[in-house]
């Protein structure tokens, strides 16, 4: 009679426990609820800061193409009086070559523009980068006001820890909100912890941040992390239930265990041929 009531009892909190895990499983649980004003505030296009690293592609234009080509990188004026791409430019399908036609935003900040010099890109948008070379460019260089685009070329985030498919994820429209990056890695396990997920940024100048995330709570909508920024890391922590099965022999028990099972075998053959000896 006791085992049949430890047997229910054991099966009884199984149940509950099962029970309580499933409510912990949804993302962002009565968002419905969240008012109108609140989600109206929230900015999802946000320009992303430059930072040192990021790889930029930085385009000057003009109805005179021959006056601008100076501060463009990979193009060129043959002698002719033609305006040339260099050989990367004609080759983007080698990402190797083509990225050197970008600028890299240096580790204090800082990229080598043509003619210019250097100019500060960490710390400031696409748009106020762009509005600065404008600047310097017209009418000091040119007779005519230019058009300067940015673009950010790696806008990339890392996805990691208990989600189906870990990895690098670039955008290619330069940004991306939390459940875009989770989508892309597969979503989450389904034994990872959605009260507890790291996100680690570097800032533009040069600081770290280190933030716990609950994607449950309906709150995460309206959190200043929903939208990430270029080179964000996520890491999805594993629940207890993972994280308990997640054990590995020692590598000395591992190879004991080899051993004696290599004795037991060689045992179980002189055993064999003893046996038939008595036959």
């Amino acid at each position: 009679m006791r085992k049949i009531s430890y047997v229910l009892s054991l099966a009884l909190m199984t149940l509950l426990a099962s029970c309580s895990a499933h409510e912990k499983v949804p993302y962002v649980v009565d968002a419905e609820t969240l008012p109108a004003e609140a989600l109206a505030q929230l900015n999802p296009l946000s320009e992303p800061i430059l930072t040192p690293g990021d790889l930029l592609n930085i385009e000057v234009t003009s109805s005179n193409m021959a006056d601008v080509v100076p501060f463009n990188k990979g193009y060129y004026i043959t002698e002719q009086g033609q305006i040339q791409r260099t050989q990367s430019q004609t080759n983007m399908s080698n990402q190797a070559d083509a990225s050197t036609d970008y600028y890299l935003v240096n580790s204090d900040g800082t990229i080598d523009f043509p003619i210019i010099g250097r100019i500060q890109a960490a710390g400031v948008t696409k748009l106020e980068l762009a509005q600065y070379i404008t600047d310097a460019i017209f009418p000091k260089y040119v007779r005519e006001q230019p058009k300067v685009e940015v673009r950010l070329m790696n806008f990339r985030v890392v996805v990691c820890g208990a989600v189906k498919s870990p990895g690098i994820y670039q955008s290619r429209n330069e940004r991306m909100n939390f459940f875009e990056a989770l989508a892309l890695a597969g979503d989450l396990d389904i034994r990872g912890d959605r009260e507890n997920i790291l996100l680690y940024r570097t800032n533009a100048d040069g600081t770290r941040e280190l933030h716990r995330l609950n994607i449950h709570e309906k709150d995460f909508l309206l959190s200043p992390y929903f939208v990430l920024q270029q080179n964000d890391v996520i890491y999805v922590t594993p629940n207890k239930s993972l994280a308990n099965t997640a054990w590995q022999l020692n590598p000395g028990v591992s190879a004991t265990i080899t051993m004696i099972g290599g004795v037991s075998s060689l045992a179980s053959l002189v055993i064999g041929i003893i046996n038939l000896t008595k036959d």
